[in-house]
């Protein structure tokens, strides 16, 4: 049986890695992401984007500056850079597509 939360958990974080590394040098908002999410998962909410920011943030792939009464801005550490470009191994909890070229 698929489990399908562990599916959208797992390809929501694919997709918040690969929108910041199009975002960098810079990082970005999740103003920006949120939409970005809802392509693929309509119902994604900004809640969900922040777990997932704090997850990626724990795994060190991401650097999150959290507003206290604002928006939160993320970037790409360079582990995340290595994750999305393919150059290490990614280990459970993001659905990174094998590599096929």
């Amino acid at each position: 049986m698929i489990d399908m939360e562990k599916v959208r958990r797992e390809s929501m974080r694919w997709i918040l890695l690969n929108a910041l590394n199009h975002a960098r040098p810079a990082g970005t908002y999740e103003s920006v992401l949120l939409p970005t999410l809802q392509t693929m998962y309509p119902d994604a909410t900004a809640l969900e984007i922040r777990r997932h920011l704090d997850y990626l943030s724990d795994r060190a792939l991401v650097k999150v500056h959290k507003e206290p009464h604002g928006p939160w801005r993320a970037l790409l550490t360079r582990h995340g850079i290595d994750i999305v470009e393919y150059t290490i191994d990614c280990e459970p909890g993001i659905a990174r597509p094998e590599k096929y070229w």
